[in-house]
């Protein structure tokens, strides 16, 4: 049983999403403060935490900045719907994805399942290297390197540049990458797959002219470029 960390100050609720996921298969811890969240996910007992945005004292805002200071655990983020400044500031934080509340429990098993698989979980076969200039993806190990040295990624960051790799330079639609990376449909104004490649671009070096290796092709999406 896969076991999922849920932090939610609302009782009711959190027990609700709990049960529903203990059904499903999961085996769920669930606090209901920041503070306690983050001792939670930082204690190795979890495959997957997941964050609510509004707690009092310590918001999950920062539960999470706190979380990736020391972890790349996946992480899924509660949202106010249509709070989009607090989608994007978690996922800039290193959020793997986001539900918006008030969210069906069928919808969050769903995406909690999908950002597994891409983490690694899955029991998926391993690869050979991907090799793209001074980038290499090492599906078999979920590790990127650039000229050498390691890149820390989030599941979802590693999973978009092994797409774009994959596609060996050609571009790759956001539609594409959105139901690929994040196993859904790109949403109208949806930024995330904007913002996670906006991360990547800084984590990743640049070639010699100092571009980024990831370009925006306009009206077909991004792609990997050489020198």
């Amino acid at each position: 049983m896969t076991a999922v960390l849920l932090v939610d100050d609302d009782v009711e609720l959190a027990e609700m999403l709990g049960d529903y996921l203990a059904q499903d298969g999961f085996m769920v811890t669930t606090v209901h403060d920041g503070a306690s969240g983050v001792a939670e996910a930082l204690s190795g007992k979890h495959a997957i935490a997941v964050l609510d945005v509004m707690m009092p004292k310590l918001s999950g805002i920062e539960a999470l900045r706190r979380i990736r200071a020391a972890s790349t655990m996946p992480v899924l983020m509660l949202t106010a719907r249509g709070d989009d400044m607090d989608r994007i500031v978690g996922l800039e934080l290193g959020a793997d994805d986001y539900v918006p509340k008030p969210c069906l429990p069928r919808e969050l098993a769903a995406r909690l399942r999908a950002i597994l698989r891409r983490s690694g979980q899955s029991g998926e076969p391993p690869n050979a290297p991907l090799l793209f200039g001074d980038l290499c993806v090492r599906p078999e190990q979920r590790r990127v390197e650039w000229a050498g040295a390691p890149v820390d990624l989030t599941s979802t960051e590693y999973a978009l540049v092994e797409i774009l790799a994959r596609h060996g330079g050609r571009p790759v639609s956001k539609s594409e990458l959105s139901e690929q990376a994040l196993g859904r449909p790109l949403a109208r104004f949806d930024r995330s797959i904007d913002v996670h490649l906006s991360s990547i671009r800084h984590k990743l070096g640049t070639l010699a002219d100092g571009r980024s290796c990831i370009q925006t092709v306009f009206r077909q999406g991004y792609q990997l470029i050489r020198e």
